[in-house]
């Protein structure tokens, strides 16, 4: 009789084991699943690009949109400001995978101080300095670039922190009228700040990117660009991937997209050329 208790024991011991070895296998599965779930492979990821304030009409309009359409699981988010703030608020932590800058001289810095992956650096764009005035303005008294001196209220960058700014600077410097103007010059932290003191006429003139003037071509007139010989070197908008992005293959995917032959068709839409 013990013998007989003692086997139905230990069958149904033997079978609560096998139960549980069977809960367990598909509580490791399960488990296995959402690990599998959260490594990212599959998922959607969000990267930020912080890019100077000139590229905001290509990439909302059109370039992210056009991007996310083909890669479904990469959504872009953009950021934009005067490449001198962009560069501080990286230098400062701002959690972003590409930099795209309207100088080659914050890309610079930031690669120096080993913040951007000097191996992604490329020139992707290419732009100009030019005259502008209120759109319709009667018996202007602009028709070169050198006329600015002409101009009561002037509307410039800040060349501490704007690109154009620096442009503008030296380009006028070089042609002897910075100074000049100094008394009447508004600056601007960046440069839709500046197209947009003229477009409302606050400002007589003002020197923008040729980009941002024909973004805004119903609003403002084109008078001249900055003269051959005025400018040390070509406007270059370089492109780089930081170091800490946590996303550097979603990241290399959008870069590789925006040199594509499609995406700078859009870029030239909107006045870029391609870098050099």
């Amino acid at each position: 009789m013990r013998e007989k208790i003692k086997k139905r024991e230990e069958k149904r011991l033997g079978r609560r084991w096998r139960g549980f070895c069977a809960i367990l296998m598909i509580t490791v599965g399960v488990l296995a699943g959402c690990s599998g779930s959260r490594d990212g492979k599959g998922q959607e990821v969000t990267i930020l690009i912080a890019a100077a304030a000139s590229l905001k009409n290509a990439f909302e309009e059109q370039l992210i949109p056009m991007f996310e359409e083909q890669n479904p699981k990469i959504r872009v988010e953009g950021t934009y400001d005067s490449s001198g703030k962009l560069q501080m608020q990286i230098e400062e932590g701002l959690e972003a995978d590409v930099f795209l800058s309207a100088a080659t001289k914050q890309m610079t810095a930031l690669t120096d101080k080993d913040i951007i992956n000097s191996e992604t650096v490329v020139n992707l764009l290419e732009n100009k300095i030019v005259l502008i005035v209120p759109y319709g303005a009667s018996e202007t008294e602009m028709v070169v670039f050198e006329d600015i001196k002409n101009a009561d209220c002037i509307a410039l960058g800040d060349p501490e922190s704007v690109p154009a700014g620096q442009y503008a600077k030296e380009s006028l410097s070089s042609l002897g009228l910075w100074e000049e103007i100094q008394p009447r010059v508004s600056f601007g932290t960046n440069v839709t700040e500046v197209l947009n003191q003229v477009a409302s006429a606050s400002a007589d003139a003002g020197i923008v990117y040729a980009t941002d003037a024909y973004s805004m071509a119903d609003q403002v007139t084109i008078v001249a660009e900055a003269p051959n010989g005025s400018l040390g070197q070509e406007i270059l908008y370089p492109i780089g991937i930081l170091k800490r992005t946590e996303h550097s293959e979603e990241a290399n995917v959008f870069l590789e997209f925006l040199q594509s032959g499609e995406a700078m068709e859009v870029f030239e839409s909107y006045g870029f050329a391609p870098g050099k």
